[in-house]
């Protein structure tokens, strides 16, 4: 088989998670802003809307996954999803809303959750101390990471809905360079540069990059799912070769050749660890490749049909609309037609 020549025997398991992660985190074109810099004297409370809502207002792409983030300088915080959890952030944490539910932050009780927008609108920060109160109050720097190409994306879906790290060298996902970077990132947002912008954008994206390396390396994402199917020898080395060759014409028993078992135990194998099987992870990982190459100048859906390992454009149609929800033209036109918004604003 071609594609076993072009997995080296060598290649290790860990080089083959390494090099499917740092693809996937490539493949999203991370990259990030500060929103708000501010201290709140309790009680307080501030609403953040969906992450479509935030692309809204942000002017994203309605594709472009906004993850918010809040990073606690001083003090404390509470955090509710929509979906009930909740949280506390204290001083030297940071907490990132990898599922872009809408959310509160919170400190006390009985107050009146105020619209991030009108914040963002009117650059008043109405829960400001006064200069005697200051050092009681909340410290609070937040922002938002843009994530894109993240629909079938199996890194992506395989962070937790709410992801909290320590600035600090010891904790829970904690990791050395976290606390480096984000030391960086405030003194460039306290004595900006000629290329502020740029180099906090820059900050941003690795910060992202580092939240999700150290999530990884934690034992909560050892326990299931595709963080933890990479981590496997066996399985780890026929997704590299999925994603390596998508136009392959993969078969569960090519796949059990592959990984040196008999078809019916790598199935169950395969299946057992990543929780779906063989055969649909292949057709999840080409329909993500190909709703990446829609959004190209001048995509051509017959050449993608092929590229995809499909003979005809009918079955490579049916596939990508039953795993991404919409046709490939669909697909195409509302990439086309939002881009088209974006530079007209």
């Amino acid at each position: 088989m071609a594609i076993i020549a072009n997995i080296s025997a060598e290649t290790t398991v860990i080089d083959i998670g390494y090099n499917l992660i740092s693809d996937l985190l490539r493949s999203m074109q991370v990259s990030g802003c500060v929103l708000l810099n501010e201290c709140y004297l309790a009680p307080w409370a501030i609403s953040i809307p969906s992450h479509k809502t935030l692309a809204e207002k942000l002017a994203s792409n309605q594709r472009t996954h906004i993850a918010a983030f809040h990073l606690v300088q001083r003090g404390s915080i509470d955090i509710e999803l929509e979906n009930g959890q909740r949280d506390t952030v204290y001083e030297g944490e940071m907490v990132i809303c990898y599922s872009g539910q809408a959310h509160t932050i919170y400190q006390g009780s009985n107050t009146q959750a105020h619209p991030f927008e009108t914040l963002m609108q009117t650059g008043q920060n109405i829960f400001k101390p006064a200069a005697e109160n200051e050092s009681q109050s909340t410290s609070l720097l937040c922002g938002v990471f843009q994530l894109n190409n993240t629909t079938r994306n199996p890194l992506f879906e395989a962070l937790p809905p709410l992801l909290k790290l320590s600035t600090k060298h010891t904790g829970e996902n904690a990791h050395p360079s976290i606390k480096t970077l984000i030391n960086l990132l405030l003194s460039e947002i306290a004595h900006p540069s000629y290329s502020h912008e740029y180099i906090v954008g820059r900050y941003l994206e690795l910060l992202c990059a580092h939240s999700i390396g150290s999530y990884i390396e934690s034992n909560k994402a050892n326990r299931s799912g595709w963080l933890h199917a990479i981590k496997n020898p066996m399985v780890a080395k026929v997704i590299g070769a999925i994603h390596s060759q998508p136009d392959y014409r993969w078969s569960v028993n090519t796949m059990a050749e592959l990984g040196h078992l008999s078809p019916s135990r790598f199935a169950a194998r395969f299946t057992q660890i990543l929780g779906m099987s063989p055969m649909m992870y292949v057709t999840q990982w080409r329909m993500y490749v190909a709703g990446k190459l829609l959004t190209l100048p001048q995509s051509n859906i017959e050449k993608i049909t092929s590229t995809m390992g499909y003979e005809n454009v009918a079955a490579f149609s049916r596939a990508f609309k039953r795993t991404m929800g919409v046709s490939p033209g669909v697909w195409r036109t509302n990439y086309q037609a939002q881009q088209t918004v974006l530079i007209k604003r």
